[in-house]
């Protein structure tokens, strides 16, 4: 890969804001796509980022489009809704999905790329918003070895870790295994502490006995903002995009044709949660919407 690319972004939200920045930090040329959905955009512009209004602009000014957006349905209209990313695509270029999406339609995006005569590499990424600004997300890469070995220095702009799961789609089987066991862990954080704090037991003891035993967690550590202060900390992650997360996961179970019982379990209090209490609220108030269901003190007041 050459030195300076020209590069295209979809989905400048909170994680694809560092993404960008990092990205543009290493000097190459970048198309944004113009959208509401965008975090502020000024310091991007002032590095010299160019916006265009259609992902048909963005594909036919790049090279390698880079992609990270809500989910699959966002990912779709992007690529096959009028003047998409499909109609402006050049050969050779590759698409770079950094959404956590469904892979069943991650392998129909990737194809309909390909009969383009493009390529595509799903790249889903785990950490926080603040390590993507940082430069240090964690990267799962799925595609063909030759395109993967070709974008691998994009990806290295705004990595620390970068994990090869081999094909395409098995990024975002990663990023789902990934959010069910991180998201399943945080559901039962939530009920214990709501237990907790019922039954009078002390959920500050709870915390050390937790942290220097067998429930300690990274999910228990970015948690404990929140049941100090009812600050969600780094955990900025709504309720409604963890039950998205999560309905993909028990999707893709049943592809497989596994049981996901626990899995459809936790999608399910997730959807309780955001139903009852607001989906944009961030995940760590799952456990004061618990609380409140059953008439428990609420946390980190």
């Amino acid at each position: 890969m050459s030195a300076n690319r020209k590069l295209g972004f979809i989905g400048v939200g909170l994680m694809g804001h560092g993404l960008a920045k990092n990205l543009l930090k290493q000097g190459h040329a970048m198309t944004l796509l113009d959208h509401p959905g965008n975090q502020p955009i000024d310091d991007l512009i002032q590095m010299g980022a160019q916006t265009v209004a259609t992902a048909k602009e963005v594909a036919a000014a790049a090279d390698v489009v880079f992609m990270c957006v809500t989910g699959s349905p966002q990912v779709e209209a992007c690529v096959y809704g009028p003047h998409g990313l499909l109609e402006g695509l050049r050969a050779g270029s590759i698409v770079v999905d950094g959404t956590t999406a469904d892979p069943v339609s991650t392998v129909k995006v990737a194809a309909a790329v390909q009969a383009r005569g493009g390529r595509y590499v799903d790249a889903p990424m785990t950490r926080t918003s603040q390590h993507a600004e940082d430069g240090c997300v964690n990267t799962m890469l799925g595609g063909d070895a030759a395109t993967l070995a070709e974008i691998r220095p994009l990806v290295e702009a705004y990595s620390e870790n970068i994990y090869i799961g081999g094909e395409v789609g098995s990024g975002h089987r990663m990023k789902l295994l990934h959010n069910y066991i991180s998201l399943g862990t945080l559901a039962l954080l939530a009920e214990a502490y709501t237990c907790a704090g019922k039954a009078g037991v002390d959920r500050n003891v709870l915390t050390q006995v937790l942290a220097t035993g067998g429930g300690d967690s990274v999910v228990l550590k970015r948690l404990m903002p929140f049941l100090e202060s009812g600050a969600p900390g780094s955990m900025l992650f709504s309720l409604i995009n963890a039950g998205k997360d999560l309905r993909y996961f028990t999707h893709m179970a049943e592809e497989l044709q596994v049981g996901a019982f626990v899995g459809e379990a936790v999608h399910q209090t997730f959807v309780t949660a955001a139903n009852v209490g607001g989906g944009e609220k961030m995940i760590p108030e799952l456990l004061n919407i618990l609380c409140q269901m059953h008439g428990a003190p609420l946390c980190g007041q």
